[in-house]
């Protein structure tokens, strides 16, 4: 064999193989479209999950969830985003509340992403750089029970008035949500105001409690009066049938209006299946999604005006809400701890 005819040997040694290979990488293309999406969910499994087999069902798009346990209290999927920062497996972050979210976009874990579903959603409900996106909302709302003779407690304020004292109970401010709605009193009050506050409900004999569930189980029982609550666990002791009415606070013109906590959808940079996770986050975003939310027992207010809402559920446009900053309340949050460990006595 001479020098020419070795060298085309050794030329279609080389290419045959190539060609082979482009062939077969052109035929498995198509099967290479991914078919599943991968969430992580902050939002309790009995309301989250439904959305997401209907996800599945009107898609073809297999789901694959990691919820947090009641044990974990919203922080196990969190700290799990945090620990795959160089190496995402999740592809959509559903957290119950903008606190988080806000915490990974400073983290650098979440993208920016407007689905298109989140038109009509007012602008304080989301991110100004769409890292995050709220929806489906509770509410902090008062629970009274409805045994009470005097006038109801229509704010936050009737907390220090003298004719309730010693009837209001507020969960443990230190902890959950009651943390953010105080947070977004020092945002929207200053800090003096928001401490005077703090100052003349400890004077009116407030007493603090656990959890938000347990303050609307006092109340429900008599024991106190009122409390400020998440609008889940006051619709959760109506449908119980306990004598407890529910109040939405500070709606007056020169009031603060009433605290929103709306769920919060953030698209994760770097996620394995983004055109995947970019349609799931516009269908739970859609307003069919937040319809199926209010009339679910976990009774969320959604945030796009004109859906269809069961009758505890007060309507958004129907409702003053806070103007808050969610990420000026995170940093705030933090700001605020060590003194409510000294108001708290810890």
């Amino acid at each position: 064999m001479d020098i020419p005819e070795m060298n085309l040997m050794m030329r279609n040694r080389v290419l045959i193989p190539l060609a082979i290979g482009a062939v077969l990488t052109g035929c498995r293309a198509p099967g290479r479209i991914s078919k599943t999406v991968t969430i992580y969910v902050s939002e309790d499994q009995v309301f989250s999950e439904p959305l997401l087999k209907d996800f599945e069902r009107d898609t073809g798009i297999q789901v694959k969830s990691v919820f947090d346990t009641e044990e974990s209290k919203s922080t196990g999927v969190m700290n799990r985003l945090l620990a795959e920062k160089n190496n995402p497996q999740a592809d959509v972050y559903w957290a119950n509340e903008p606190i988080r979210a806000e915490l990974l976009k400073q983290q650098g874990i979440s993208a920016p992403h407007v689905a298109a579903n989140s038109e009509g959603i007012p602008a304080h409900f989301k991110d100004s750089e769409g890292h995050w996106t709220g929806f489906s909302a509770r509410a902090r709302v008062i629970v009274v029970n409805s045994r009470l003779k005097q006038p109801h407690p229509q704010g936050i304020r009737d907390y220090v008035d003298p004719r309730f004292k010693g009837r209001g109970v507020i969960a443990n401010p230190l902890f959950g949500t009651t943390t953010a709605y105080v947070a977004a009193l020092f945002t929207l009050w200053g800090d003096d105001e928001t401490k005077k506050l703090l100052s003349a409900l400890k004077k009116n004999g407030v007493k603090l409690s656990t959890s938000n569930g347990e303050s609307a189980d006092l109340v429900a029982s008599g024991e106190f009066g009122f409390s400020l609550v998440d609008s889940d666990d006051a619709f959760s002791r109506l449908k119980q049938g306990q004598p407890i009415e529910v109040v939405y606070p500070d709606q007056g013109a020169n009031e603060v209006g009433c605290m929103i906590i709306p769920n919060a959808l953030v698209f994760i940079k770097g996620g394995p299946n983004p055109d995947n996770g970019k349609k799931l986050i516009n269908y739970l975003l859609s307003s069919e999604s937040e319809r199926k939310l209010a009339f679910s027992d976990a009774a969320q207010i959604p945030l796009h005006a004109g859906v269809e809402t069961p009758a505890p559920v007060k309507r958004i446009e129907n409702l003053k809400s806070m103007k808050i900053d969610y990420a000026q309340v995170a940093r705030k949050m933090q700001e605020i701890q060590p003194f409510l460990k000294e108001w708290v006595g810890y």
